[in-house]
């Protein structure tokens, strides 16, 4: 594929925005070093947990690309993705959809119940099939959901699940910064 003809890649990030040493960050740099372009949803500055709001955040970044995007998404913003897919349209090439949170259930101490995400409408999270490819990378001790439910969205969502181990929610307080499976998968879908 070349240059011109390559996505632009969209990275959606989850409640906890933007990390510095957190994959998709990473991932970010190292793509746009490599000439590729790079557009990130922007932090929100108010209705932080409001689901309405993180959608027309993503919607707007990918409005004012002209041309495919491939959505690099992780945690919330899995569900994030998955609910712009249910009101908008685009040139999705593809999603890549890394440890999606089981927002139906109860998460650890410090993150939202699932009373104050349901009246932020996150709940419930769409089971129906994306119009676009998907790659769904579930963890097999991920803390905000079980592989079984990862795989079964991974499923909901004519997604490809991919079992990546013991990799806890692939972020840095998991001992994850640099991923470079992601990568490999984003290519994957690049020339699916």
């Amino acid at each position: 594929m070349s240059r011109t003809t390559e996505p632009v890649v969209v990275i959606v990030p989850g409640l906890r925005d933007h990390i510095e040493q957190h994959w998709q960050t990473l991932l970010a740099a190292r793509l746009a070093e490599a000439g590729r372009a790079v557009r990130t949803v922007p932090p929100l500055t108010q209705d932080q947990l409001s689901r309405d709001a993180r959608v027309a955040a993503l919607h707007k970044v990918i409005s004012e690309v002209a041309g495919p995007v491939v959505l690099v998404a992780h945690s919330a913003g899995v569900i994030t993705t998955v609910h712009w897919s249910q009101w908008h349209e685009a040139q999705v090439q593809g999603a890549l959809l890394v440890t999606p949170p089981d927002f139906e259930k109860s998460l650890p101490e410090g993150y939202p119940t699932p009373e104050v995400l349901d009246e932020n409408g996150w709940t419930p999270v769409p089971r129906s099939p994306l119009p676009f490819p998907s790659i769904v990378a579930a963890s097999s001790n991920d803390p905000l959901g079980t592989v079984e439910r990862v795989a079964e969205l991974a499923r909901n969502w004519a997604g490809r699940l991919v079992e990546l181990g013991e990799v806890g929610h692939l972020n840095p307080a998991s001992g994850y910064g640099p991923w470079l499976e992601a990568e490999e998968l984003l290519r994957e879908l690049e020339q699916s």
